[in-house]
């Protein structure tokens, strides 16, 4: 197995099945992230070493936090306004789609307050996943043609949106209207080779799924399977590469007071024994000081 950047350390000791969308609340100073199949929504103050988590009936793939002060929620069985303190769930939009084969993933709001959440496809024999933006109490289709939906992010000027399809390797970046919400000119911003039949993994470099922008502009996705962190330049060119403990990171968020700490969620769920067994922190947070803060983190509504 490679070496880990130095730098890296452990975060979180408790392991979900498959973490993903980790988010720091502005407001509270504190990390919150998903355990998708675990069903489960955690929260983890640095500052106390706290962790707390509330259990639900259905999958919850990621969170947002909401002016109000409530989380916006995406789960399998719809778009959900979450009080933490009184642990009530409000529906705000039903699912766009059958929640026996799909389900959505990754989800976050533009600079404007309006949340964009992509779906997965789960059978991955097509791509007919999608990609949705909800604003007004309006859940509207906005893209489609992929299997996974993931890599969500806007540039530091707000006019550049990313989104990437896991499955094909590829990560697009699209012209964005911070007024209207139009999308256009997609164009591959980042693709990478596709594992192929009898491959090991020590010579493939994984799939990208989440990912967040710095202020510089640059791109830091995760390479699921791939067991890297990858900084890529506004032009998608790599700046950065950070190896990692466990062999699947799933998404990289920006935290602590000066968002200079990458917080990144990894997963174990349905790996290997031997893999669990050389990568015991697998399912673990981690974190990873930075020189270049991250952009802050946008709030529904």
């Amino acid at each position: 197995m490679p070496a880990a950047d130095p730098g890296i350390t452990l975060a979180v000791a408790s392991a979900s099945l498959l973490g993903e969308s980790p988010m720091w609340h502005p407001r509270e100073q504190v990390l919150y992230y998903c355990d998708i199949p675990g069903r489960r929504l955690q929260r983890f103050d640095p500052a106390s070493g706290e962790l707390a988590h509330w259990d639900f009936d259905t999958d919850v793939a990621s969170c947002a936090p909401m002016l109000d002060g409530a989380l916006l929620l995406a789960m399998r069985d719809g778009l959900w306004r979450f009080d933490a303190a009184t642990g009530r769930r409000t529906r705000l939009a039903e699912p766009p789609y059958d929640t026996k084969n799909e389900r959505f993933n990754d989800g976050k709001c533009d600079p404007q307050g309006r949340f964009w959440v992509g779906t997965m496809y789960e059978p991955r024999d097509a791509a007919i996943a999608s990609l949705h933006c909800y604003s007004n109490d309006k859940l509207e289709r906005k893209a489609e043609g992929i299997t996974i939906s993931n890599g969500l992010a806007w540039s530091p000027n707000g006019r550049t949106m990313y989104w990437s399809d896991t499955t094909a390797h590829t990560i697009y970046a699209f012209d964005f209207d911070p007024a209207t919400a139009a999308i256009g000119n997609k164009r591959v911003f980042a693709s990478f080779p596709i594992k192929q039949p009898g491959q090991d993994l020590a010579s493939y470099g994984g799939r990208p799924d989440g990912a967040a922008v710095d202020v510089e502009g640059a791109y830091w996705v995760a390479m699921f399977e791939g067991q890297r962190l990858l900084r890529l330049s506004s032009d998608g060119e790599l700046l950065r590469e950070v190896t990692l403990p466990v062999r699947c990171a799933t998404m990289p968020c920006f935290g602590g007071p000066d968002l200079k700490t990458l917080y990144i969620t990894t997963a174990r769920l349905n790996r290997p024994a031997e893999e669990l067994l050389a990568q015991p922190l697998a399912g673990c947070v981690f974190a990873l000081p930075v020189d270049v803060p991250g952009l802050p983190v946008n709030l529904f509504g």
